[in-house]
């Protein structure tokens, strides 16, 4: 089995990608997307990314689903780890991963566990079905794994959703989960850490911008459309009490995402902004 390391990372942040590499190890492989948000933001690639087992992809413009794409258009190995620049690996970890969907073969995609100080998401205590995922547990993009022959072809990041984004600036893996599932893919999480991290998620730094919070209310409609009207405020109740920001403030923003969204379905005719396995129809 092999494993591919899919790292995206705009401009100066491919000397983070130098620290993130460990050293050549059989089966393990990295598929590089490397942004760059200004006509002169190109300079070469840095000497240590210049390995066989290193692959690095330019890709003009900005957007973090955007990169995450052009990672998984380049992807070539039988399971493929999502990642940041900014992440740490060790080669227990990477094999950990591998080991899991070698002896899980009913698993499609899978979720771990990371190492971070500012993480206060519970993690379930045992391996379980997405599809049963408990109240409070979310997926975090680089904790994502999967096999490339499941999702290739049927599902990549909704471009809409993520940092570099228009308006929703958070909540793309969420639905790259979500899609995963309606399409019948076998999802699962494990509880085995494979990462470390330590800086604050964007849902952690930017809890209260305006752009994560429209990423939030229009997850709402893709993911909880039974309550969607009703989450916004447990949502804005607890940006009250964790942040202090207003509760007008918090239920402006998630339902105007959440309202951006159901005016396109209304006017789509085939297919909706946010769902459709990340492709606008």
């Amino acid at each position: 089995m092999t494993l591919q390391l899919l790292i995206c990372t705009i401009d100066g942040g491919i000397d983070n990608v130098v620290d993130l590499i460990l050293p050549p190890q059989p089966g393990i492989g990295y598929v590089v997307s490397w942004q760059h948000s200004t006509a002169d933001g190109h300079r070469d690639v840095p000497a240590p990314l210049l390995r066989d087992d290193i692959q690095v992809f330019h890709l003009e413009g900005r957007g973090l689903s955007r990169n995450r794409n052009n990672c998984l258009r380049h992807a070539s190995a039988d399971v493929c780890l999502i990642c940041d620049d900014d992440c740490r690996y060790t080669v227990s970890g990477l094999q950990a991963v591998m080991d899991t969907f070698a002896s899980h073969p009913d698993t499609d995609l899978a979720t771990f566990v990371m190492q971070n100080p500012y993480c206060t998401k519970p993690y379930p205590t045992s391996a379980i079905d997405l599809r049963q995922r408990p109240r409070g547990y979310y997926p975090t993009s680089f904790e994502i794994a999967f096999r490339l022959q499941s999702v290739r072809g049927c599902l990549q990041f909704n471009e809409h959703f993520g940092l570099g984004a228009p308006l929703f600036h958070c909540c793309e893996e969420e639905i790259f989960v979500h899609d995963a599932l309606s399409l019948g893919l076998r999802c699962h999480f494990y509880p085995i850490t494979i990462v470390e991290h330590d800086h604050p998620t964007t849902d952690a730094a930017r809890a209260t911008t305006a752009g994560v919070l429209m990423g939030k209310g229009a997850y709402l409609y893709i993911g909880y459309r039974s309550k969607m009207l009703l989450y916004p405020w447990p949502i804005a109740w607890r940006l009250h009490k964790q942040h202090g920001v207003s509760l007008g403030y918090g239920l402006r923003y998630l339902y105007r995402g959440l309202f951006h969204i159901m005016r396109h379905q209304q006017k789509a005719t085939a297919g909706v902004i946010a769902t459709d396995r990340g492709v606008i129809k």
